[in-house]
């Protein structure tokens, strides 16, 4: 079984890492939306509220399942049979940066890493431009899933 990761803080998960799990879905038999977990970051969302939603999000795609990792990603795919990783680019500084771990990390193990160009009309969309977009009062309804919206207009408003 050939099986990919797609590895992020999904905090929260938006359009534009939805298109790229789909994707990353059509050429692999199975796919990882792994979490990473930082402790020492704090998040909007848990990381059991971030899985949660992937979970639901993906729910349609039966060769897609959520899990979290904390560490080193390439000892996360080693211990679980992963031979690439599937990352979105919107950008060359996105470019720049996942080079470098692209190449960092095949150094390490030989994992492979699969860059897919964005889809266009999420180029400019990340979870933290969402968050503070939401925060204000901005309309980010069509640029996340219907129930990343949902609790992004519970989170803003328990916190008034």
């Amino acid at each position: 079984m050939r099986r990919a990761v797609c590895p992020g803080s999904y905090d929260p998960a938006t359009n534009g890492h939805l298109d790229i799990i789909e994707r990353a879905a059509k050429l692999f038999d199975e796919v990882v939306v792994a979490v990473g977990v930082n402790k020492s970051k704090k998040g909007l969302f848990t990381t059991d509220e971030r899985m949660d939603m992937l979970r639901e999000i993906t729910a349609k795609l039966p060769n897609v399942r959520v899990d979290s990792w904390q560490g080193l990603l390439v000892d996360y795919c080693r211990e679980n049979d992963i031979i690439a990783v599937a990352k979105g680019l919107r950008s060359v500084s996105d470019f720049d940066y996942e080079l470098q771990m692209a190449q960092m990390n095949r150094e390490l193990t030989g994992l492979e890493t699969l860059l897919m160009a964005n889809n266009p009309a999420y180029g400019f969309v990340s979870s933290s431009l969402v968050k503070e977009v939401s925060a204000l009062g901005g309309d980010i309804e069509h640029l996340v899933p219907p129930i990343v919206f949902k609790r992004l207009m519970e989170k803003h408003s328990e916190r008034g």
